[in-house]
């Protein structure tokens, strides 16, 4: 893993840590629901295939959020003070290798489409009287990526499930406008890092990186 994912990584867990350990001042719970664009640039396939023979691709993955299943995400916050909370995120986020450079590297197939998921554990930090109305918040989060490997070589080897592929990480920087007492609209950044090895039926593995960049539009509602 690369020091500067590292350093993301830890910087991270350390807000998660500090967020857990805040006096409880404040009791509020939260729950989020989003949708938006995502996309993610380019990253690198490597591993060996069923068989034998190296994998060795550079792939521009394509995002494609409006397209079944769609790009989606829940989280559930406890705000412990009114500025800090903690809380678990889920993101149903989606890749898709372009057809040339997928026949190129010699899949059939080469997608996380059900999807690319992503969950965290999370730090938040929000300024609530800093910008009447609207309340901006940075959020840390890491986790585990979670993806359905949907991969299949042009020798016909298939691969159709859900792995744990390895550590994610998170960060969100956004603002929320109430609507009333309860419900709250926001919108926002999300840049999320998947570090992902796939084991591919009969025998082989894949292992790549990928980065999202998302903009989400979404509700909060408060209890």
């Amino acid at each position: 893993m690369p020091i500067s994912t590292r350093r993301l990584i830890g910087s991270t867990l350390t807000l998660v840590c500090l967020a857990a350990a805040a006096p409880i001042t404040a009791q509020e719970w939260e729950f989020g629901v989003y949708s938006g664009v995502q996309t993610s640039p380019h990253s690198r396939i490597d591993g060996d295939y069923p068989g034998g023979g190296d994998i060795d691709s550079l792939i521009g993955w394509e995002g494609r959020s409006g397209e079944a299943p769609p790009y989606y995400g829940l989280r559930a916050t406890w705000w412990r003070t009114p500025e800090m909370g903690y809380g678990i995120e889920f993101t149903h986020a989606k890749v898709y290798a372009p057809e040339d450079e997928r026949d190129d590297a010699g899949f059939d197939r080469l997608e996380f489409t059900d999807g690319l998921n992503i969950l965290t554990l999370n730090a938040t930090r929000r300024w609530p009287d800093r910008f009447q109305p609207f309340t901006p918040y940075v959020a840390g989060g890491v986790g585990l990526a979670i993806p359905h490997v949907d991969v299949e070589t042009t020798g016909g080897d298939k691969t159709f499930g859900y792995q744990v592929t390895g550590p994610a990480a998170r960060l969100t920087a956004g603002a929320s406008y109430d609507i009333n007492e309860t419900v709250a609209v926001f919108g926002e950044y999300q840049f999320t890092y998947s570090s992902n090895t796939a084991d591919l039926d009969g025998g082989g593995e894949l292992e790549t990186d990928i980065i999202t960049n998302a903009v989400n539009l979404g509700l909060n509602f408060r209890f």
